[in-house]
């Protein structure tokens, strides 16, 4: 039998946040074309995007909540997303090198292929100035290519961050606090 909650993520860092509060459900991940579509606001793109990662899911685990999310980072209103090579890694950092930007995680919970519940978590996040040599040091410590404008807050914070305002977790990839209170509302046989 299926497990009853199924995160819709290849990423290793949402699965470590989930058992934070769960440790019953099961890591299923099936490609899916991410939407990139800049007319939309950072909430209706990331919600997309998870929305069409927990429903290729949901049909493979129909019988199971699954929880889909997509996070991007903004900065003046403009995504980015994860870099396709070091330079351009490298070119994202120098970009938000003494700034402040947006880190929008979208959220979806579906089971048996029916939308149950979406929501966005917005983080503000404001970034160290970073010298060349800075950013070249945190990209030895950190592999910026799986993640969304090229730097992992978890991961050697004391190179970039100056500082955040809001949740901790939605910049690693998951908004914790809000999720855990979405799972909640659910019915004991829903999850």
């Amino acid at each position: 039998m299926a497990p009853l909650l199924v995160l819709a993520s290849k990423s290793p860092r949402r699965a470590s946040l989930l058992r934070g509060i769960r440790t019953d459900f099961e890591v299923l991940s099936v490609e899916t074309e991410e939407a990139h579509d800049a007319s939309l606001t950072p909430a209706d793109l990331t919600v997309a995007n998870a929305r069409d990662k927990a429903l290729a899911v949901s049909t493979l685990r129909p019988t199971s909540v699954v929880v889909g999310a997509d996070t991007l980072v903004y900065i003046e209103g403009e995504p980015l997303g994860k870099p396709k090579n070091l330079d351009e890694a490298a070119a994202m950092l120098r970009r938000l090198s003494g700034r402040r930007h947006e880190v929008c995680t979208g959220v979806a919970i579906t089971k048996g292929h029916v939308p149950l519940i979406e929501f966005a978590v917005v983080t503000e996040v404001w970034f160290l100035p970073l010298t060349e040599k800075t950013i070249a040091s945190y990209h030895t410590r950190v592999n910026p290519l799986d993640k969304a404008g090229a730097y992992g807050i978890q991961e050697s914070p004391e190179l970039i961050l100056d500082r955040i305002e809001g949740s901790w977790s939605n910049v690693v990839g998951l908004p914790m606090e809000r999720l855990r209170e979405e799972l909640a509302t659910l019915s004991p046989g829903d999850h």
